[in-house]
């Protein structure tokens, strides 16, 4: 859409549209494994990477054949026009005098907050987020109190593909300013990571995609300013992060649980004496 529109609509109008395009186009996506999770059972890890090397073959035919630009010796479109490109943060606050180092954070990052803040009053503060809560925790005792588990599954992961699709708004006109292929490379097993050390709570999320956002983007310059240090590295500490603070997040619960229980047992004891 971008590509057909960018010259001819002015940005006001442009982006309310890519959004809706975006939002669109992920729920639409997800919509099939999404019914195969619902009603037939399927895995949604399985039927979901299944889909995204079907995404991988479109893109390549697409940037091949049908949006690749005229000379380009790279499968990637041409650039959209600077009209519909999503202004820098550091060139924003440039013009307002205050200096910043030049980095790919651009206003998607409202885009962000405003999905951050839909996803905590949708799942918190709505009786549509007390059902998926509910089916989360136990399908069976949904039922018992009238939760229909399918109409929830297939609502959860068509809103999860629609705020997915947003992350095209902040590649193609924030950062990248073009189609090209792999340009989310590796961000639904970061957004696995980030899911798990967040607790799944937005705040949580918001900590969590801030810590691998620095270490990302931190560990690039410092493979670029010290070649000592390889990206390599990152992904170590990244690694490390997940398991302290995910796998091995409940190894001391027990001892916890035992340590309290003890002391819960003293305390009547305690104020007898």
């Amino acid at each position: 859409m971008l590509l057909g529109f960018d010259s001819s609509l002015p940005f006001g109008l442009l982006l309310p549209l890519a959004i809706l395009a975006a939002l669109l186009f992920g729920a639409a996506w997800v919509l099939i494994p999404a019914w195969l999770q619902a009603y037939r059972g399927s895995h949604i890890v399985i039927t979901t990477i299944m889909f995204n090397f079907l995404a991988s073959t479109l893109m390549e035919y697409l940037m091949v054949n049908q949006l690749n630009a005229p000379g380009a010796t790279m499968p990637e479109s041409r650039p959209i026009a600077a009209s519909a490109e999503l202004p820098f943060v550091h060139n924003i606050l440039g013009r307002l005098g205050i200096p910043m180092s030049p980095t790919p954070l651009n206003l998607s990052i409202l885009l962000a907050a405003v999905a951050c803040a839909f996803v905590w009053v949708y799942v918190w503060h709505t009786p549509w987020g007390f059902e998926l809560r509910t089916v989360g925790q136990s399908e069976k005792a949904a039922v018992y109190a009238g939760v229909k588990p399918r109409r929830v599954v297939l609502a959860t992961l068509l809103i999860s593909g629609a705020l997915a699709g947003l992350v095209g708004v902040n590649e193609i006109m924030g950062v990248q300013h073009r189609l090209l292929l792999n340009f989310n490379a590796g961000y639904g097993f970061t957004g696995i990571a980030v899911a798990l050390m967040g607790r799944n709570h937005p705040v949580g999320v918001v900590l969590a995609s801030l810590l691998f956002g620095i270490l990302t983007q931190g560990g690039a310059e410092l493979a670029f300013e010290i070649p000592a240090i390889s990206r390599d590295m990152v992904t170590v500490i990244q690694g490390l992060v997940i398991l302290f603070s995910g796998a091995l997040a409940y190894l001391t619960r027990p001892w916890l649980e035992a340590a309290f229980a003890l002391l819960a047992r003293r305390a009547p004891a305690m104020r007898r004496a």
